[in-house]
């Protein structure tokens, strides 16, 4: 196992990108002793971390077409644009069963990041097991706003942790991890734009008893680009490695073209072998 931090970025369905990677990284039995999750990463790490190779890709694709499983069906029935009984419940209990075991053998530190909607502030759950109440730190990690339901845990309501820290490698470093693997799913050169105005609106309305969720939105293109910089600096130092997609994808955060999603998956396999050696020289592998 290398003692070190695993950064995994949200994005929806362009974590993708972070699933091929990952199982690029089980192919050759690489574990951290830390990993962080964002949303979609905070996801797709579990399975990383139960060692089920290609499960990832699966629960993402196969049930698209279900009309229940994720789009505005779903929405308007739920609050949710993923069935919460599905993704959560139906999926990991009998379609596609998640290895419980193998997680909680686990002898390093997996986190879900999440955003507590009253102060607007990170929190980094750990994940010691996904039963009972873990699962639902785990959803509240990809709750994104006007889209997901707030997610109740111990009292307190959470969202999506991108809000608040979109990519942990500030949080890794703290907890003393010198060196990192970063898998970002957005591209290079990649640059976020202000919120458009409508969306801010219908922000500030939906979340009108909770106004340090819409203020995190408004401001989020500029925090966002700092951390861009902040791991590039970073990266300068030797504290982190960065792996992420050269190109723009066609893929959408929501998106249900299976060709879109398996190109991205290729994409992140295919990067994180081909800089496996460099990869491996960094961690003194």
């Amino acid at each position: 196992m290398i003692n070190g931090g695993l950064v995994l970025e949200g994005g929806g369905m362009k974590g993708l990108y972070t699933a091929g990677v990952l199982d690029f990284l089980m192919d050759k039995k690489i574990m951290f002793s830390s990993v962080y999750g964002v949303s979609a990463g905070a996801c797709h790490m579990t399975s990383y971390i139960s060692g089920q190779r290609g499960r990832a890709f699966d629960i993402s694709v196969d049930y698209l077409d279900t009309r229940w499983y994720c789009g505005i069906p779903s929405l308007l029935a739920t609050g949710n644009i993923f069935n919460t009984e599905i993704a959560y419940g139906l999926v990991p209990d009998t379609l596609n069963p998640f290895d419980h075991d193998a997680y909680e053998k686990y002898e390093g530190s997996a986190y879900a990041v999440v955003t507590d909607v009253e102060t607007g502030k990170p929190e980094y759950f750990r994940l010691k097991s996904c039963r009972g109440k873990n699962m639902d730190k785990l959803r509240a990690s990809a709750s994104l706003p006007l889209v997901a339901n707030m997610v109740n845990v111990n009292g307190r309501k959470y969202l999506d942790g991108g809000l608040s820290d979109a990519i942990p490698l500030e949080k890794s470093i703290m907890s003393g991890n010198a060196k990192n693997l970063v898998v970002l799913t957005k591209e290079v050169g990649y640059i976020r734009k202000p919120i458009p105005a409508y969306e801010l609106a219908t922000l500030k309305l939906r979340y009108a008893v909770y106004p340090q969720v819409w203020k995190l939105m408004k401001d989020r293109d500029v925090r966002y680009n700092k951390q861009l910089e902040f791991i590039s600096q970073m990266e300068k130092e030797g504290k982190a490695f960065i792996l992420r997609p050269q190109h723009k994808s066609e893929t959408k955060r929501i998106d249900k073209n299976p060709e879109h999603l398996k190109a991205l998956y290729n994409e992140g396999y295919t990067d994180a072998e081909k800089n496996y050696e460099k990869l491996a020289e960094y961690f003194g592998l």
